[in-house]
């Protein structure tokens, strides 16, 4: 499944074969780790290899995997991938100009580069152990500038290194580019802050303010109304994403006109001001925006890319090596290996594109588990705070996704993790335990680790209670024939059990009679669906299947989490016919 489109210098003969240096219109291929060890990985789930994040700079790309690995391709070289060795599990990578930057699951942040190490840029070492408060060392998430990493701490304190620095607290996100030589900070009222080279009004601090480096962090005046989505930064200009009170998306750009970067024919602009096109004014949303050096792409959901800027090595895909001055839309190869482009991401290098499909980037079940943990609903464990108030738990969830091995020790060992924890910090654990999102808390999720089941998707954790019938309290009759789940996992999944459920004052029934018209073997289809969000692999669907399902999930009140059932469906019936 690790399919993926690229377009533009072409610098990995190892990786996107017997093709020209300058790939002018996009091409797809599929991705082949030559470094990967069979033996080492032939009890692996081949999900677990797909591709999660691809990061892309000058002097090198890295692609992140979904089990926790990644490896990089070195640009002008022959050689074959070569693993990070980092040993602990990866979940973040960012690559800059000169630098590349690992995030772990435990918070760890290792980078590498001349500006990181400069007695061995090809070694990496722990940047978040130099940071001076040992208390302030669980890293949320990193970005890289051209030469300087940018460190957000779980504290929501902001760290820049080259040395480490202190630059904001209370940070809500970072934003910087491979190439960027400036970065802006977002803090919790959703004011903007920013500092960096401005020469070219990149900051869009206004045309008074044209210093070429801002030292000190300053307030950018005049942000457009609405929600900053994402700010992306080239070398000399700034892309930002906005969403207004309608849910709809807007684009906007500020710094350096003759390097092409505005999407709009003007002279320099130093505050930041809409790119208007006709491309923008469907129903179409803006998914994602990524910048390179000079260029810019835009992916929307109705499957189209929209591109600007500099051109010279083809990374802008228009089959030419002209430069766009104003957005256009390119043609893509058909997205024949997944059609949700909502799990499709952009990445722009120095002078390259990439697109790929990442399910990682959308919760499966998280998001149920974790609503069924706030709703309190059929509890039955309880756990005391510091302060003696009484947080509410499922049995059945921590039982699975605790370390089986001494559950019970676990249960014991987690009732005193919490004894010590406010009301807040409490919540955040079993938000973290339900969905294993470590990103929720990084530093509550270091105490944690050892208790939990670290490496194991929810995905995973649910079809072990598919497989136990020991498990299973209540019974669905239908056309002769019964199924058996535990009641809890269809309160999660369906709303019509979960109202069916909730208004039995009596909670002693454990059977009920499906009167759907739904066949047994679509129903089937839905009972794995439930745990997995997935379709076993031997089914056939047909067009009579679909048709049910259709109906199916309206009668049963499906919670659609990504991936949409119907959507699943239709994806096998094509690959199948």
């Amino acid at each position: 499944m690790n399919e993926i489109i690229f377009f533009g210098e072409n610098n990995y003969p190892k990786l996107i074969k017997n093709e020209t240096e300058k790939i002018t219109k996009p091409i797809q291929f599929k991705f082949e780790n030559e470094n990967e060890n069979e033996n080492e990985n032939e009890n692996e789930n081949e999900n677990e290899k797909q591709i999660k994040k691809i990061s892309t700079g000058d002097f090198s790309t890295i692609f992140l995997f979904e089990n926790g690995k990644a490896i990089e391709y070195l640009n002008d070289s022959n050689q074959n991938p070569q693993k990070i060795q980092i040993e602990e599990n990866i979940q973040k990578v960012t690559v800059g100009f000169s630098n590349e930057v690992i995030l772990t699951i435990e918070g760890n942040v290792f980078a590498k580069g001349e500006y990181i190490n400069s007695k061995n840029r090809r070694g990496f070492i722990n940047i978040s152990s130099l940071i001076e408060d040992k208390n302030d060392r669980i890293i949320q998430d990193i970005v890289s500038g051209s030469h300087v990493v940018y460190l957000l701490t779980s504290n929501q304190n902001a760290y820049g290194i080259e040395k480490p620095i202190l630059m904001m607290k209370n940070v809500s996100k970072i934003f910087s580019g491979n190439i960027s030589n400036h970065v802006f900070l977002l803090n919790s009222n959703q004011e903007l802050f920013g500092c960096g080279y401005n020469e070219y009004g990149q900051l869009g601090l206004g045309e008074s303010r044209k210093e070429k480096k801002i030292q000190k962090l300053t307030k950018i005046q005049n942000i457009p109304k609405g929600k900053i989505i994402d700010i992306q930064c080239g070398y000399s200009y700034s892309i930002m994403l906005i969403e207004d009170d309608d849910e709809k998306r807007k684009i906007y750009s500020c710094g350096h006109y003759p390097l092409n970067g505005l999407g709009k024919i003007l002279e320099n602009t130093y505050e930041f001001t809409e790119i208007k096109s006709s491309l923008f004014e469907n129903d179409d949303n803006i998914l994602e925006i990524s910048c390179g050096r000079v260029h810019t792409l835009i992916l929307t959901s109705n499957s189209k890319m929209i591109v600007f800027g500099y051109n010279y090595y083809g990374q802008l895909g228009t089959g030419d090596t002209n430069d766009q001055l104003i957005p256009i839309q390119i043609e893509l190869p058909k997205l024949r290996f997944n059609e949700n482009i909502s799990n499709y991401h952009i990445s722009c290098g120095y002078h390259k594109s990439f697109l790929y499909y990442s399910p990682s980037s959308f919760s499966n079940l998280e998001e149920d588990l974790i609503k069924l943990f706030r709703r309190k609903e059929f509890c039955n464990i309880s756990f005391k705070t510091k302060n003696g108030e009484i947080i509410e738990a499922h049995k059945l969830i921590l039982k699975y996704r605790l370390n089986q091995n001494q559950n019970q020790n676990q249960i014991e060992k987690l009732q005193e993790i919490i004894s010590n924890k406010s009301i807040k910090e409490s919540n955040q654990i079993f938000e973290m335990i339900y969905s294993n999102n470590s990103k929720i808390n990084p530093k509550l999720y270091s105490e944690i680790k050892e208790i939990i089941n670290l490496n194991e998707k929810i995905e995973e954790t649910m079809k072990r209670i598919y497989l136990n019938e020991n498990e299973k309290d209540f019974i669905i009759e239908r056309k002769e024939k019964q199924y058996k789940f535990p009641k809890l996992i269809l309160i999660m999944r369906s709303e019509l059990y979960r109202g069916m459920f909730l208004s039995v004052t009596n909670d002693t029934s454990n059977k009920v009679t499906d009167y759907s018209e739904l066949s047994n073997k679509s129903f089937e289809i839905f009972e794995y669906w439930i745990y997995s969000n997935q379709i076993k692999e031997e089914i056939q669907i047909t067009q009579e299947i679909i048709d049910e399902i259709q109906i199916g999930i309206d009668y049963f009140q499906l919670n659609q989490t990504n991936p949409n059932l119907f959507d699943l469906l239709i994806n096998k019936f094509n690959n199948q016919n």
